[in-house]
């Protein structure tokens, strides 16, 4: 018997699932907490659940991961030196430490329109060689030519043996800046995916597995280890991707919309006919604009672990994460007797981070380039957790909000708290933790809020599924502010949103929101079994996919009297094609663009007799009967995932 392993590395939690290969049944599955910085901590400790037989006959493994995310955000990429092959100006300068500017590029039919300053761009990599792990490319055009990008690889590669990222390799879209910060930051992630990638192959071996290992990507698709480890960037968002096609295979529906509420967030996204739906901008992360296609979805920072927090009697749900009460308890005791005693803080000091109910531990990161109010009040967090009283013990003040909020943010103390996974604990919907430390959080909540525990469980719960009926409705209504959507679901009216797609739930206690959430929309609701491993799922259903585009573009010479017709250019990712007739040109980029997909699908782990590839042609005639001035083929290709150890690689 074979099996197919999925493991996703979230933003709060690790999920595997175990699929058994010929009824594609989930046989087993298990999920702990995400472990930071090191992920593989985490899916170390989730494997170890499963039983050994099932993982020695596991012959696929494919991986989604917060690797790549969390390294651009945390700014932890390796050095790199980028090169931009054009005379503007970059922004955000001061977010890239080593660039040059050189002179060189090309026009939008591919024609040089300046010589590549090849001296430049050798100096600057000379200079910086023992600074960097890497280097960036980005030419002006070279989507249309990519001659001046592989000229300075060619320098690059001779003078370092370093690695080195082209523009052109990662995107077939203009924006030759966008393109370079993709380059520049695909560059960063190379070592640290190569290391990751070690890891995971080292464990999974240990293991008795021998098996095939692939890499989800933010769009949805599957790619081999080989391929994945050139374009670690595309990895950005597959935690969104992974549930979006976890929820489509689970639920047996092709179209649908997915809600995903995981610890951190809810995500919504979409997905027609088996094809995720994609945004049109590139994805957008730590600030910078890149040019990876990822999945379309909107997210907010609400989830099962988001903090509960009263002040003036409003009860408030996010934006920050904490460790449910209830998940705590389990390994620390002593807060259940901690809340019984009920600390006191008074109404004007009550906060966000003061809170009766919010404990803090140290996380046991490194601490630097603190201030010494930080180090002060970080010397006084220890490894059990402390109320805000227990941490000035003795002392007429409490911690200073700000400076407390600051260890936060870097990660130095972890935070312990009330959230609307307790408050499902309360109304006995999921019961998998600590009962009684949900039970005490909610009473003394209640009380700041003026009502009883009952009551402020089920608006909690009502809000979180407010909020879900207000992701979906602004995804699925763009242009429509989310503030008129707000007006509705919070109104009294005799009308409701009505959802055409089925509508998918995925997490862990979701299923305990769907009635709620029929209240505010109209939509067949499902909550498929094993719901609460979706993304592992997701990781190793997904499919091989593959876009790309050819253009075909009419050269012209001027005459005496007239523009005259005097060759076609086929423009196709990594070259370009003059020929002299739009036959062979249309013949040729036909051919071009159909072996293109193939040779990515074969290198990306797909049975080579299982890739469908669909052509769309769009045709620019200037006058009736004359042959097109403009030609795109749209290409598009799909295929199922090898499920064995042979690879291929063609040229």
């Amino acid at each position: 018997m074979h099996y197919s392993l999925g493991i996703d590395a979230g933003g709060t939690y690790t999920d595997v699932a175990i699929i058994r290969d010929s009824d594609g049944s989930i046989v087993k599955s298990n999920k702990s907490l995400t472990t930071y910085p090191d992920l593989l901590i985490g899916i170390r400790n989730t494997l170890d659940q499963l039983d050994p037989h099932y993982l020695e006959n596991v012959h696929y493994v494919s991986v989604s991961t917060t690797l790549a995310t969390n390294s651009v955000l945390e700014k932890t990429g390796y050095p790199v030196g980028l090169i931009l092959v054009n005379d503007a100006d970059i922004p955000n300068r001061a977010k890239i430490e080593n660039f040059v500017l050189v002179k060189g590029g090309h026009n939008s039919a591919g024609n040089e329109v300046c010589p590549l300053d090849l001296d430049s761009a050798r100096n600057f990599v000379l200079s910086i060689k023992n600074k960097v792990s890497a280097f960036a490319v980005s030419s002006y055009f070279s989507v249309r030519n990519p001659d001046h990008e592989l000229k300075v690889k060619e320098i690059v590669t001779e003078l370092t043996g370093l690695p080195v990222v082209c523009g052109h390799e990662l995107s077939q879209d203009l924006g030759a800046y966008e393109r370079g910060v993709t380059a520049y930051l695909n560059a960063q992630l190379i070592p640290i995916a190569s290391h990751f990638i070690d890891a995971i192959q080292s464990d999974i071996k240990k293991r008795g597995i021998d098996a095939k290992l692939m890499m989800l990507k933010c769009d949805g698709s599957v790619v081999a280890i080989n391929e994945a480890l050139k374009k670690p960037i595309e990895s950005v968002f597959s935690g969104p991707a992974a549930s979006l096609v976890g929820a489509a295979y689970l639920s047996g529906n092709e179209d649908c919309a997915v809600i995903d509420v995981g610890g951190t967030s809810t995500d919504v996204s979409l997905i027609y006919r088996g094809i995720p739906q994609l945004s049109e901008a590139g994805a957008v992360v730590g600030g910078w604009h890149t040019k990876v296609k990822a999945i379309r979805m909107e997210t907010s920072a609400m989830g099962g672990d988001s903090h509960v927090w009263i002040k003036n009697h409003v009860i408030s749900i996010g934006p920050r994460r904490v460790i449910p009460l209830c998940l705590a308890a389990v390994e620390y005791p002593e807060i259940v007797e901690k809340l019984k005693q009920n600390q006191v803080i008074l109404r004007n000091q009550i906060g966000e981070n003061l809170q009766p109910t919010k404990f803090f531990i140290r996380s046991g990161l490194e601490a630097s380039d603190i201030s010494s109010a930080e180090k002060e009040l970080l010397s006084r967090i220890g490894d059990r957790p402390l109320t805000v009283s227990e941490i000035y013990w003795n002392e007429n003040r409490l911690p200073n909000p700000g400076t407390l909020d600051l260890l936060i943010q870097k990660r130095l103390i972890k935070t312990i708290g009330f959230t609307p996974t307790d408050a499902l604990h309360v109304l006995q919907e999921y019961t998998q933790w600590n009962k009684d430390a949900s039970l005490l959080g909610a009473s003394i909540l209640a009380t700041l809020a003026g009502i009883d525990e009952d009551e402020l469980c089920l608006q909690i719960k009502e809000d979180v599924a407010r909020n879900m009926a207000l992701n979906l409705i602004s995804f699925l209504l763009e242009g429509i502010s989310k503030e008129e959507i707000e007006k509705v679901l919070m109104g009294k009216f005799f009308a409701r949103f009505k959802v055409e797609l089925p509508v998918v739930l995925l997490g862990g206690p979701v299923g305990a929101y769907s009635k709620e959430l029929a209240r505010f929309i109209d939509a067949q609701i499902i909550v498929p079994d094993n719901c609460s491993v979706g993304n592992a799922v997701g990781a190793v259903a997904g499919k091989g996919s593959k876009k790309l585009e050819v253009l075909i573009k009419a050269n012209y010479t001027e005459s005496k009297y007239n523009l005259k017709t005097s060759s076609f250019v086929v423009f196709f990712p990594g070259g370009r094609e003059e020929v002299s007739s739009y036959h062979e040109a249309l013949e040729f980029g036909e051919e071009m663009g159909t072996k293109l997909i193939m040779k990515y699908m074969i290198n990306s782990g797909m049975d080579n007799d299982g890739v469908n590839i669909d052509m769309h042609r769009n045709d620019i005639i200037t006058h009736e009967g004359g042959l097109p001035v403009e030609t795109r083929l749209a290409f598009s290709g799909t295929g199922q995932a090898r499920k064995n150890r042979a690879t291929m690689e063609v040229d």
